[in-house]
């Protein structure tokens, strides 16, 4: 079962999580066949950032989707990963184009330095007016050197937007999707002499510094083969850490007949009319679990009649 592990490191302003995605993982791939043998590098980019997108969630307590989203001007036009309050998530890619199976990151998305990565916070329950907050960064750190991985681009996302200290390992094949998270928290006070850093502040970043250091040695195989306590123990042996009940992310996808009729709705009758006339019937695939919805011409009708010209269902007469 997929698991989601919180812990802090006991006197220290640091915690971490890691998560660990396997039947979830497979779910998704099961139900995208399209990502089939000749896309490695694309399952592997959706593995990480359904990881990555898992931890995010948890570390923010947002009450509202985190939509993940890695675009640019490489073959993988759009990868995606979308994660619930509960640890629900779901994760798709548009790809155009042949992709080699040793294809990193800039090969994928930022062939010509045009990727980007967007997080965007997606309220629950929107006021009047709200929008969703969107942050967006470019696929690269210090303007020097295009980064390679998923982590990196989302370590740099965290202190832009965030300001706080981050290290991310994150790993995926066709079994498993996992990565851990390590981030140094704010402390009251911190650093309030007039900017200069006393010697409790540069504790503390010692101390961060060494755990992130520590993290740093995961490697890729461990990270995927290894049992969560296992990582743990392996990694963090000598600090006194407080781990805490593990969650359970699952697979879910939030599509549903209704949201559909209200995008044909949107595409309006003559469209979908259309579709009818050339096809017999309108059908509408999810992009994320694979699910079709098919719609004929009396569904159509019915989607832009107006509820009190329609006649009553047959249930009123039972």
């Amino acid at each position: 079962m997929s698991e989601l592990h919180k812990f802090i490191f006991e006197g220290l302003p640091v915690r971490g999580m890691l998560v660990r995605l396997t039947d979830s993982w497979r779910e998704v791939l099961q139900r995208r066949q399209e990502l089939g043998p000749h896309a490695a590098p694309v399952r592997v980019l959706l593995g990480e950032m359904a990881a990555a997108g898992v931890l995010m969630q948890a570390n923010i307590k947002f009450n509202g989707a985190l939509v993940l989203q890695i675009y640019g001007d490489g073959p993988v036009k759009l990868a995606v990963a979308e994660i619930q309050p509960e640890l629900t998530f779901r994760a798709t890619a548009k790809v155009v184009g042949d992709i080699a199976d040793d294809a990193q990151l800039e090969a994928l998305v930022n062939v010509g330095g045009q990727g980007r990565c967007a997080i965007t916070l997606d309220p629950k329950d929107r006021l009047p007016g709200q929008q969703p907050y969107q942050g967006v960064v470019p696929l690269h750190g210090d303007q020097r050197e295009p980064l390679q991985q998923v982590a990196q681009v989302l370590e740099h996302y965290m202190l832009q937007s965030e300001q706080l200290d981050t290290r991310l390992v994150l790993a995926a094949n066709d079994e498993v999707a996992a990565g851990l998270l390590i981030q140094r928290l704010p402390v009251q006070g911190e650093g309030n002499l007039g900017g200069r850093k006393n010697e409790d502040d540069i504790g503390l970043s010692d101390a961060f510094n060494r755990i992130a250091m520590l993290a740093a040695t995961l490697t890729r195989e461990e990270l995927l083969t290894l049992q969560p306590q296992q990582v743990l123990h392996r990694l963090f042996w000598e600090e006194t850490l407080r781990v805490f009940e593990p969650e359970h992310p699952r697979f879910a996808c939030t599509c549903s007949r209704e949201r559909v009729q209200n995008m044909l709705r949107g595409l309006g009758r003559e469209e979908s009319d259309g579709l009818i006339a050339e096809r017999g019937e309108v059908e509408v695939g999810c992009e994320f679990c694979g699910l079709q919805y098919r719609f004929d011409a009396v569904d159509v009708g019915e989607m832009f009649t107006p509820v009190r010209d329609q006649p009553p269902s047959t249930g009123a007469l039972q």
